[in-house]
């Protein structure tokens, strides 16, 4: 498992952010914020995380926002950043084997608790199965 880990959110994703901590209480988190679930601007969010991929201070990221796909888009701006939107499982394994994905999105309003902590847990258990699939991720740029 992924020892240490940056996560990021919005105002919609405060609550599962502070979940995913919990749960995970054997991760050390870099939490970049938001502190509250007050409105902020998810862009900023995600670009913070991005750049703590990019400095090397966690080896890989989550970012939540209401529907996930916002603050996805932001981290993505990142050449650091292969971040990729879940709703179950099967995505999230996938896009580790496949894409070494380094960074989760999640949408706080889309997925539930519960399955989300799934799928953090198959995002942070799974690995890149290089091969076939590393010319394809080095194509990413």
């Amino acid at each position: 498992m992924t020892k240490k880990c940056a996560i990021a959110c919005d105002h919609g994703g405060y609550h599962l952010k502070e979940a995913i901590k919990s749960r995970f209480a054997d991760i050390e988190w870099l939490d970049l914020g938001t502190d509250s679930d007050s409105s902020v601007d998810y862009p900023q969010y995600g670009q913070k995380l991005a750049a703590a991929i990019e400095n090397g201070e966690a080896e890989r990221g989550i970012v939540i926002c209401g529907t996930g796909i916002g603050i996805s888009i932001a981290a993505n701006r990142n050449k650091a950043v292969r971040a990729a939107l879940c709703t179950d499982v099967t995505m999230a394994r996938l896009t580790r084997q496949h894409n070494d994905a380094n960074v989760l999105a999640l949408g706080a309003r889309i997925v539930g608790e519960q399955v989300a902590f799934d799928i953090v847990e198959t995002f942070l258990n799974t690995e890149f199965e290089g091969g076939r699939h590393a010319r394809r991720v080095e194509q990413l740029g």
